[in-house]
């Protein structure tokens, strides 16, 4: 068969020219179209492969100081060589990773390669109606529903085990909602520019200054959606692409970009809407940090400081130059600061 191809008639390749020229404009454009599907295809295999891909390897560059405020530039995400990081009073080594709102457990592809390149245990966890949990977003009506995996997680801890928790964005109501339920599993709770509300404040209340009243974004929003009718109340909300990219990725690669316009889903609105139960004997006795973005549009520096001032945390942290999404914008950043707090005895 090889040298069918080798010794080929000259008018065979004469003909097969002639017809590949008389491929016609819509034909050309049809394969151009199977082309760029290919592609997207395959580059979210590989993704999903970067998701369930446990990594092994030396240990990356020794961890600073454990200040509690610290401004951090960033590196490259793929940096090539690195020094081998030192690990210190690491006791609880698994990380829960929880998504924000529209997100899934895919944003956080970039911290899992990096904890896990570190010797530690990362998982991230679909909230129900996220990332490619198949439940539908319009029949998730409380903070209990959307924390679901979250608190079946823990449930199913042994009695000694701890994680550390992290949350971005409204996955801090979340990562507080568990506080309360679990102190005894928490041993650290990390709010990434997150809704790290006080006793009785609604997630969305943090968003005000952004959105408006809640009062006023349920009546006149543009992006509410009624899951069950026009004329009944709304279910959820989902901004578009480019108030999307306004907001949360102002300062992230445009790969990044690209994977979070095919995979952001809309967020329900009951959970953001729910005013939180929170006490002293349990959520007040968590130990909690507070990462802050400096060049955040969605959750302004301003009001991330009025949240710690208001609800002060343990530790807080600042990334410059980071937008919403520190896990896209600020990678290298945002692995240090995970890894210095988790070296706090």
């Amino acid at each position: 068969m090889g040298n069918r191809f080798i010794c080929m008639a000259k008018k065979d390749v004469k003909e097969n020219g002639s017809r590949s020229k008389r491929i016609g404009r819509s034909q050309r454009k049809l394969l151009a179209e199977e082309e760029f599907l290919h592609k997207q295809a395959l580059s979210m295999a590989l993704h999903q492969h970067q998701l369930s891909q446990r990594f092994e390897g030396s240990m990356s560059r020794r961890i600073g100081s454990t200040s509690k405020r610290r401004n951090l530039g960033d590196e490259s995400f793929s940096n090539g060589k690195q020094v081998p990081e030192i690990l210190q009073n690491i006791q609880t080594k698994k990380f829960i990773l929880i998504n924000g709102e529209g997100f899934g457990a895919w944003c956080w592809y970039k911290t899992i390669s990096l904890l896990e390149e570190s010797g530690l245990l990362p998982t991230a966890l679909d909230l129900t109606g996220s990332g490619i949990d198949l439940t539908d977003t319009n029949c998730v009506a409380t903070l209990a529903e959307y924390s679901k995996p979250l608190i079946d997680y823990l449930q199913e801890l042994s009695e000694d085990e701890k994680v550390i928790l992290v949350g971005h964005s409204s996955g801090g109501a979340c990562i507080s909602y568990a506080l309360e339920h679990f102190p005894q599993k928490i041993s650290k709770a990390i709010f990434i520019c997150a809704t790290m509300v006080s006793n009785g404040q609604r997630p969305f209340d943090v968003f005000a200054e952004e959105l408006g009243s809640a009062e006023l974004f349920m009546k006149e929003s543009k992006f509410l959606i009624h899951g069950n009718g026009k004329d009944k109340p709304p279910t959820g909300f989902m901004f578009e692409k480019e108030q999307m990219k306004g907001l949360y990725f102002n300062q992230s690669p445009t790969k990044d970009v690209a994977l979070a316009m095919v995979s952001m889903r809309p967020t329900p609105l009951g959970p953001i809407m729910e005013k939180l139960s929170l006490s002293p004997e349990n959520y007040g006795t968590g130990r909690r940090y507070y990462i802050q973005t400096l060049d955040d549009r969605a959750l302004s520096p301003d009001v991330q400081e009025k949240l710690v001032r208001e609800n002060p945390p343990e530790g807080v942290y600042k990334i410059k130059g980071s937008d919403h999404c520190p896990f896209f914008s600020k990678p290298q950043s945002l692995h240090k600061i995970l890894v210095e707090i988790a070296q706090i005895p």
